[in-house]
């Protein structure tokens, strides 16, 4: 069999096991043997084909891979569901106290308590959206 097509398999083998693990030190090996494969068809003698790998590989782990990691592990900008609710104003429907009460949130009505449990917030007001515990808003008034 040809080096070229042993250094190819080995990359379709880390290029697989990459997928299932995600953890870029396997695809970066795998685009190591890649290259390799390449210089293997152009007639590279084996000790120099392992020297083509292991620049290669170094070059991708120790440069390439905290870049990929980086902009992998980003946080997420956008919040979604009840996280995307918080901070946002309310309008309160049932005067709202530290036991219970009723607001709107874009259009939604959502049961609600005070974020401090003595404050009684007439209907009619402005709060704004602390936190979401369940299926009730805490909120606090706008001044």
């Amino acid at each position: 069999m040809d080096p070229w097509l042993i250094w190819l398999i080995i990359a379709g083998v880390l290029a697989v096991a990459e997928i299932f693990t995600l953890t870029a030190a396997l695809g970066m090996l795998s685009a190591a043997a890649l290259v390799t494969a390449g210089s293997a068809a152009v007639g590279l003698p084996l000790p120099f084909q392992f020297l083509v790998f292991t620049a290669v590989a170094t070059v991708t782990l120790v440069f390439l891979r905290p870049i990929a990691l980086r902009h992998v592990l980003q946080p997420q900008v956008a919040r979604f569901g009840v996280d995307a609710l918080v901070g946002k104003g309310a309008y309160v429907v049932s005067e709202v106290t530290g036991l219970g009460g009723r607001v709107r949130i874009d259009g939604e009505e959502w049961t609600a308590r005070a974020f401090d449990e003595t404050l009684v917030i007439p209907a009619g007001k402005t709060v704004d959206v602390i936190e979401i515990s369940g299926a009730t808003a805490i909120v606090y008034p706008r001044d």
